[in-house]
């Protein structure tokens, strides 16, 4: 039995090399919020936060550049870098996710730029880990209560 639940989808991250150009579509023209900035020359991302909807149910829409065009991660080399999922119970998921085989990226659980604790699955299978994210990153989020009462909500037949 599986000791966690996917509650849906938190966010979506979008690379480029022109960052202005996305939020031109995105901000300009789709009319996203920016509600946010993240900056970090470990991770060679300048992104802005932008929000999909309300509450706790929004969906987050990264809009990605690289500080560094030539150096790794590549946020811009896959034009969807990464889909992230909520999650109610991350360290459960990790746990029971590696003994399914499941490959992490380096970096264990540690808090995102948006605040939450996250880790990803590879997008890669390994020959330890043969299960991987089949070319896409995976972002698994840790839910804050909220987000957790308002997925059981919906489920439950509430509006």
């Amino acid at each position: 039995m599986r000791p966690f639940k996917i509650l849906g989808i938190q966010q979506i991250a979008i690379g480029s090399t022109d960052k202005l150009r996305l939020r031109k579509l995105w901000v300009d023209l789709f009319g996203l919020e920016v509600t946010g900035t993240f900056k970090s020359e470990r991770e060679n991302v300048d992104e802005d936060i932008c929000a999909l909807g309300q509450g706790p149910l929004k969906v987050e829409v990264d809009l990605m550049q690289p500080l560094d065009p030539d150096q790794k991660p590549a946020v811009h080399a896959t034009p969807l870098n990464h889909v992230g999922l909520w999650i109610d119970d991350l360290p459960a998921a990790v746990q029971w996710l590696t003994g399914q085989g499941v490959r992490f990226a380096p970096g264990g659980i540690r808090r995102g730029g948006a605040g939450f604790d996250i880790c990803f699955v590879h997008p890669k299978a390994s020959e330890e880990f043969p299960v991987g994210g089949e070319g896409v990153l995976i972002e698994l989020v840790q839910a804050p209560p909220e987000v957790v009462q308002a997925f059981t909500a919906v489920a439950n037949g509430a509006r």
